[in-house]
């Protein structure tokens, strides 16, 4: 199949995206994993499929073919990608996810620009042993205080155990800078370690925020880059850069 794409990353979370007309998608898992492989394929965290339409709808899979209810940066680069293929001018664009519908703005300059989204509520869950909380904001994920004496290996078996032990989840280990700024690896289900995870700052900032340990108002330290959280009560809005990587034209099995 031959496919033009649009590969995008928000603070060093890569997506390559598929924006279309109509619902029939020539993706299949086997096929998105290939193109996301980084060794035999383009390379990306993930492959998202925008359907055009009112509203736009997102598909998320992951880097091994997996799918996904949601990404924070994942659907902050699929509206810049809606809005480079189409020529429009708009600033704000909502989404329709397997987690609900999502507002998203976005400010852009040349390939490069900020983009807000409002990630509805989320859910905190009973702890796991060991944990610093469950959380729940349309995916899963468990948050863990960091240990730089662990090695990633240490830290990758750790984040598995914490994953299986709820069916699967995304693994954020933590360390608090201050009030009002965290650091944070994310251990994603379906992709292991990534440069940044929108759903993962927002539902560490939830956590450390019940536990009184942070502000609404929080930076969040990713490998990739900054990202900004703000709690309005369990409402969270995920903010960030975006920007513009390369075309991709794929012709895979």
């Amino acid at each position: 199949m031959g496919v033009s794409l649009q590969k995008w990353h928000g603070a060093g979370n890569d997506f390559l995206v598929d924006v279309r007309e109509g619902h029939e998608s020539p993706w299949t898992p086997a096929q998105a994993a290939a193109i996301c492989n980084r060794t035999h394929g383009v390379g990306a965290d993930g492959l998202l499929v925008a359907t055009l339409g009112t509203p736009v709808e997102m598909f998320l899979y992951n880097s091994d073919g997996s799918t996904a209810e949601m990404s924070g940066n994942g659907i902050r680069c699929l509206v810049a990608a809606v809005r480079r293929a189409t020529g429009a001018e708009w600033d704000q664009l909502t989404v329709k996810t397997l987690a609900g519908n999502r507002e998203v703005s976005l400010k852009m300059t040349g390939d490069v620009g900020m983009s807000s989204v409002a990630m509805g509520a989320v859910e905190l869950e009973t702890p796991l042993p060991g944990s610093l909380g469950v959380a729940n904001i349309g995916n899963p994920h468990v948050v863990v205080w960091d240990d730089p004496a662990l090695s990633e290996l240490e830290l990758q078996d750790s984040a598995l155990k914490f994953s299986n032990a709820v069916g699967g989840a995304n693994v954020e280990f933590v360390t608090v800078n201050s009030r009002g700024e965290l650091s944070v690896r994310a251990f994603e289900r379906g992709a292991g370690w990534t440069q940044a995870c929108g759903t993962g700052s927002c539902a560490t900032v939830a956590v450390l925020n019940s536990l009184g340990l942070c502000d609404d108002t929080v930076i969040v330290n990713n490998p990739g880059g900054q990202l900004s959280v703000t709690l309005n009560g369990f409402e969270a809005v995920l903010s960030g850069p975006v920007q513009f990587v390369a075309d991709v034209e794929w012709i895979g099995a």
